[in-house]
């Protein structure tokens, strides 16, 4: 009989169990939209789940949708993402990180909301 502790293969990520953190924002990306140590404190401290599923990470500027949430497009950014997964991964943890985009007819600084295109995974 499967059990929820049981391992298994979501797509590419092999989880140790079935128990997956759902996203919820946590607001606490420091300057610039940058992840933060305490932000990679929390994901470390819940690696045991299966597969954490990450606060949305914002794909452009024009995307950010909520005050101190981490943004995905500047280079500090990615070393800030890569702190928090690199803690995850020390504990033998799988994280992944939803993509961000406001598109609901919200522009900022005069230009339309960044999405992510059907299919091609590039920004539009």
């Amino acid at each position: 009989m499967i059990t929820l502790f049981d391992p298994i293969q979501v797509g590419i990520i092999q989880a140790r169990n079935r128990i997956v953190m759902a996203p919820l924002p946590r607001n606490r990306a420091g300057a610039h939209q940058v992840p933060t140590p305490l932000m990679a404190l929390y994901y470390e401290q819940r690696s045991s789940a299966g597969l954490i599923v990450s606060e949305a990470a914002q794909v452009a500027p024009e995307a950010q949708g909520y005050r101190d949430t981490p943004g995905i497009y500047s280079p500090a950014q990615i070393h800030g993402w890569r702190a928090v997964t690199g803690a995850v991964h020390a504990k033998g943890g799988a994280i992944v990180a939803p993509g961000r985009s406001e598109t609901a007819g919200r522009e900022a600084g005069g230009r339309a909301g960044a999405a992510i295109s059907r299919g091609s995974g590039k920004t539009s």
